[in-house]
């Protein structure tokens, strides 16, 4: 599976706003989920670096807790990998992100075109 960028839409919470997303939304299985589960997320992306103590680590902490949506947090993984890998390995950065993939859409990846 294709891990993907969340939508700048986020997803409702009432049924009402619900229906309106469903009628004017052109994927609303794409979008990001609501804005109330922010919190988790980043609890979820603090804790992969929970271990690391170091002045980027901490950096990168205060970027998460001030992050708004879930496009902001999708933009720090790549920050988030180097840190891990650098205090770690590739592997285990590899894995810690990988935990971290269900908070973000997913498809399946495109076929390649077959020779003729």
């Amino acid at each position: 599976m294709e891990v993907r960028p969340p939508s700048l839409c986020h997803a409702p919470d009432s049924a009402w706003q619900r229906i309106m997303f469903w009628l004017l939304a052109p994927a609303p299985y794409d979008a990001a989920p609501p804005l109330g589960r922010m919190p988790s997320v980043r609890t979820d992306f603090l804790a992969t670096i929970a271990d690391i103590d170091t002045s980027g680590a901490d950096a990168l902490r205060e970027r998460i807790a001030a992050s708004g949506s879930l496009r902001d947090l999708w933009h720090l993984r790549s920050e988030l990998y180097r840190i891990i890998g650098l205090a770690h390995a590739q592997a285990e950065a590899d894995r810690r992100l990988a935990l971290l993939a269900r908070h973000f859409p997913t498809r399946a990846p495109r076929p390649q075109l077959a020779p003729l």
